[in-house]
């Protein structure tokens, strides 16, 4: 019963069965609707969907792992309905790459893009509250790794080279587990002087996902 608000670009080609569109998940209160803006010039060819989540902007409820990943479920099959011939990129950044291997490994879509992943949330604060037992403190996991086991689409990893949040560690995991399952359909792209905020203004991102994005499934 709540209602959840978000953004889309391109509604005209959002109404042809065959166009193409990318779902987009972000990180932890990050203004999504600015990061469409980037989208757009990139992917102009593409429709562009994303969702405020829970608590955030002007989506009502609470955040919690299980709902959020209901919700971008909800909006795939939105977008499926609007593109029941195109293709469909989820891309998720930071905490989205968490809600985006949900979405990947029950709905299988064309594409995924994971900007700034990690293998799991547990593991990830570890990393900066290792005196803590964060095990049992933590409530929502994001089992990236675990989820990402059952999706068989081609996948391309966005990784900042400075990033001290999402730690070096963690995106390799993430990469060495899909590497054994994906036969040759991973891709890396590394952006060695961007952190984890600053990435999507890097120089060779958008070109980087256009050609990930319009290349053949």
């Amino acid at each position: 019963g709540l209602v959840l608000r978000g953004w889309q670009q391109h509604p005209g080609a959002a109404a042809a069965p065959a166009g193409d569109a990318l779902i987009y998940l972000g990180g932890n209160a990050e203004r999504v609707e600015q990061t469409l803006l980037l989208l757009r010039q990139w992917l102009p060819a593409h429709s562009i969907y994303t969702l405020a989540y829970r608590g955030y902007g002007a989506s009502e409820g609470q955040p919690t792992e299980a709902d959020l990943e209901q919700d971008a479920l909800a909006l795939y099959d939105a977008v499926r309905q609007l593109h029941p011939q195109g293709s469909i990129t989820v891309m998720g950044r930071s905490l989205g790459t968490g809600v985006a291997a949900a979405v990947a490994a029950q709905r299988q879509p064309s594409r995924l893009v994971l900007v700034t992943p990690f293998d799991n949330m547990t593991a990830t604060v570890r990393d900066h509250y290792g005196w803590l037992p964060v095990a049992l403190l933590l409530r929502d996991r994001y089992p990236s790794v675990e989820r990402l086991a059952q999706y068989r689409g081609p996948v391309l990893v966005m990784r900042a080279g400075r990033d001290t949040l999402v730690l070096p560690a963690r995106t390799d995991a993430l990469e060495q587990s899909l590497a054994r399952r994906q036969q040759g359909r991973l891709q890396v792209h590394n952006e060695p002087a961007a952190d984890h905020i600053s990435i999507l203004q890097a120089s060779g991102l958008g070109a980087a996902l256009q050609a990930f994005a319009q290349a053949a499934p």
